[in-house]
């Protein structure tokens, strides 16, 4: 059923996160933008949005990477956007995901792990994301799956929720997560219910939601119910999080 203009969000209830205003991090090996606090950045006006709690938009060199660390009680997810990324962990886990490709780990009650990129030549970027869980302790796991070119292409391609559907990973979070592509006259038609949030992150591209326009690096935050039209793709790749209030 098409959104009708009287139930599309206005964008008054939109919050824009600019890609030039998120925290930048540049450790030679490693160039990150934050769009929550993390780490050394802090800023008390994003701390986080609902249960999504980090968005680092992350480049690693050749070679480099993150060593063996500990996490607990967060779900994270790395969604490759070019190279390749090699995890190993405590649960004995071991994998090389490339670009159009995710891993997600529930850390659950504690697991250390660490994060490489194997290339010699080439950078790897990546988003890495974690939200909060609706559940703490539980045993760790881990996970992964690749999507195609055509999953995404003019559409939302869910690839974790709350329950596993439609061959997604199944997430310990209140929240359903979309990737999608879009470009010139596609357009895509979403519903947030009551009671929930969303955010947009964009990967790469610009593109509108509800004629609000939208750059690579930024990030969307909607905070009420209602219908969304996502339209005007230049070459755009992005990320819906429709996240449970908690409010």
């Amino acid at each position: 059923m098409a959104i009708s203009t009287q139930n599309r969000i206005p964008k008054e209830a939109f919050t824009l996160r600019p890609s030039n205003e998120r925290g930048m991090v540049d450790l030679g090996w490693l160039k990150s933008a934050h769009s929550f606090s993390f780490g050394q950045y802090f800023d008390p006006e994003h701390i986080q949005f609902e249960s999504l709690r980090v968005i680092n938009d992350d480049f690693i060199q050749s070679g480099k990477g993150f060593p063996q660390h500990p996490h607990k009680n967060a779900e994270i997810f790395s969604y490759v956007l070019k190279g390749q990324l090699e995890h190993k962990d405590s649960m004995g886990n071991g994998s090389v995901v490339k670009s159009g490709g995710i891993q997600y780990m529930s850390a659950g009650s504690g697991v250390t792990h660490s994060e490489f990129n194997p290339s010699q030549s080439e950078d790897v970027r990546l988003l890495q994301i974690w939200l909060l869980p609706n559940v703490e302790n539980e045993s760790p796991l881990y996970d992964t799956l690749d999507l195609t070119p055509e999953d995404k292409d003019g559409k939302l391609k869910l690839f974790l929720s709350r329950d596993g559907r439609e061959g997604s990973m199944r997430i310990k979070s209140d929240a359903d997560i979309y990737a999608a592509t879009l470009q010139g006259n596609q357009n895509i038609e979403y519903n947030i219910f009551d009671g929930h949030k969303a955010w947009i992150q964009v990967a790469r591209g610009s593109l509108r939601v509800n004629g609000q326009t939208l750059t690579a690096g930024d990030g969307l935050a909607i905070n009420k119910g209602g219908g969304i039209v996502l339209s005007n793709g230049q070459d755009s790749e992005f990320i819906l999080f429709d996240l449970e209030s908690r409010h």
